[in-house]
């Protein structure tokens, strides 16, 4: 990994995204369908992509909301669509488009009052609430938004009636469904002029903030907070939740201080990530370095992405703890601290978090679900409550309210961050102590994540993998315990392989838009093992795809 010469710093001007250019060319450019990277495409978090590469447009985004209202037609999806978007520059003009065609479509929808941006969870809780208690009528949403990504970068995505991401085959139907739409030059969509679509009986205005901001009583314990005075500080890198931040502080009377209050779609005021680029990753310590700077400054200290799904915590013991460091520490908390939650609730992780996870899930006697990665696989447990907990190494997470009910069952990067200042309020100590406490007892985990060449045949192969096909017997001298194609808990597959002995551990999953594959790995032994267990395993993959 080559480390730019701007990681950690503040970009000059001349690097700074070009908004207005940019939105011209969300109008202006279209697709060319022959090129693969300007069809829709639906990852892990919907369709991605960048105006100025004519990847995300008008286009992209008349097509996608037509196949929307398509799916909820031959689905029977009937109730209101709750849409949110966050603060980059193409959130805006995307959502006056995605409007347009909801309205002619007759879909009832609820946009954010007064204009207000609206984080993911807080679409995923609207679902939710609305459609508790019914079975007709149900109610979905959408969020536009590219999550973390860079400031040219647009997004959009649709959360199901469960509240969720959308499985693969809801959005392999949307994703055929939009190319097709493309592919006939938009012939088959319905559309209607903006302000006719603001003024039509099934437009509505809802205050996102007032519902989700009330109810959070329900999921922390925010009167610990407040009575114990802990004093914490909240960043929120310019994203959509940074009037959610302010209406916490005002209305559960808590010692919250917003550190930085802008919302710039050059994003300018963020320091840049590891390659010289703006992102606003809360779990990059190159693009937290304003927060860090004011680690002592407070007891705690946290900061969310652009749609706020995503949550990176700062003490002052150890500055920013590492994805996997506070998930564990939030597991171990929650589990001793939640009575309410059945016996056999279960802890959620994906199959590249780390195993202090597992360790500590032992230790509570808790059973582990294990799944790929994708928060969708967290979904349906989070619904029907048979897990209490649910988090990626890439720091997004959700948890049960307080009673064991449904809170989210998208990623919320909000309550992660408020738990934090429970745990400092019940405990005294903050969540950095905490993990040393647990690395004391189970081990001090070395964690890393590389990169490592494949062209397509070979990415191709390895997304494939069978564990027969792994000669190895050994993993960085000690003795291979398992190899895993597909996730444990869930029996799906990882789209990659996992190996893993006593002491370490690695994954290995091909990258969807690049000719390389990622390794993670994870040791208990040390740095020094760590190296020799990824070496070990890129050439245990190597010789596996060749």
């Amino acid at each position: 990994m080559n480390i730019s010469p701007y990681a950690g710093k503040l970009l000059p001007a001349e690097m700074l995204v070009d908004v207005t250019k940019l939105i011209a060319d969300y109008y202006d450019r279209k697709p060319d369908l022959r090129i693969a990277e300007q069809r829709v495409s639906f990852g892990t978090s919907g369709h991605r992509g960048s105006a100025f590469k004519a990847s995300f447009n008008e286009n992209h985004v008349l097509a996608i909301t037509q196949a929307i209202c398509d799916y909820r037609a031959q689905a029977g999806i009937t109730g209101p669509l709750y849409v949110g978007i966050d603060t980059h520059a193409l959130s805006e003009p995307a959502q006056i488009s995605a409007v347009e065609v909801f309205a002619a479509n007759g879909v009832e929808i609820f946009l954010a009052a007064g204009g207000e941006f609206t984080p993911t969870p807080a679409i995923s809780h609207a679902i939710l609430t609305y459609n508790k208690g019914r079975t007709s009528g149900l109610a979905d949403g959408v969020v536009i938004t590219p999550s973390h990504n860079p400031p040219d970068n647009g997004g959009y995505k649709y959360n199901p009636t469960n509240g969720g991401p959308a499985d693969s085959d809801v959005t392999n139907w949307m994703q055929a469904r939009a190319n097709e739409l493309l592919e006939n030059n938009l012939r088959d969509i319905k559309r209607m002029d903006y302000h006719a679509a603001l003024k039509a009986s099934t437009t509505h205005q809802h205050d996102y903030i007032s519902y989700y901001v009330k109810d959070l009583i329900n999921v922390v314990d925010m009167n610990a907070i407040r009575d114990a005075g802990v004093r914490m500080g909240v960043d929120p890198l310019g994203g959509a939740g940074l009037r959610y931040w302010s209406a916490i502080a005002d209305f559960y009377k808590i010692d919250l201080h917003l550190i930085n209050q802008i919302i710039d779609p050059t994003f300018e005021f963020m320091t840049a990530d590891w390659d010289g680029k703006i992102r606003m990753d809360p779990s990059s310590s190159y693009t937290m370095q304003g927060l860090l700077a004011k680690r002592n400054d407070y007891q705690v200290a946290f900061a969310c992405d652009a749609d706020h799904d995503r949550h990176g915590i700062v003490t002052p013991s150890v500055g920013l703890l590492p994805p996997n460091h506070y998930l564990a520490v939030a597991i171990d908390y929650l589990f001793q601290n939640r009575p309410q939650w059945g016996a056999q609730t279960a802890i959620g992780k994906t199959v590249v978090s780390s195993a202090m996870i597992d360790r500590v899930s032992e230790k509570l006697g808790r059973r582990l679900h294990e799944v790929p990665v994708g928060f969708k696989w967290f979904a349906p447990g989070l619904f029907d409550g048979s897990l209490g907990f649910g988090g990626e190494e890439s720091a997004g997470a959700s948890f049960l309210r307080i009673d064991g009910g449904v809170w989210t069952t998208d990623k919320d990067g909000l309550i992660p961050a408020l738990l934090a200042g429970e745990i400092v309020a019940k405990t005294g100590r903050d969540p950095g102590e905490h993990y040393k406490a647990l690395a004391d007892q189970y081990g001090h985990a070395a964690e890393s994540r590389v990169e490592a060449p494949a062209n397509a045949a070979q990415k191709k192969a390895l997304s494939k993998l069978s564990p027969e096909q792994i000669t190895s017997t050994e993993l960085a001298g000690e003795k291979i315990e398992s190899i895993i194609t597909n996730a444990p808990g869930n029996n799906a597959a990882i789209g990659g392989i996992k190996v893993s002995s006593k002491s370490g551990w690695f994954a290995a999953r091909p990258s969807g838009t690049e000719d390389i594959y990622k390794i993670y790995a994870e040791s208990f032994k040390g740095k020094d093992h760590l190296q020799l267990l990824i070496a070990e395993a890129q050439t245990i993959v190597d010789k596996a795809i060749s």
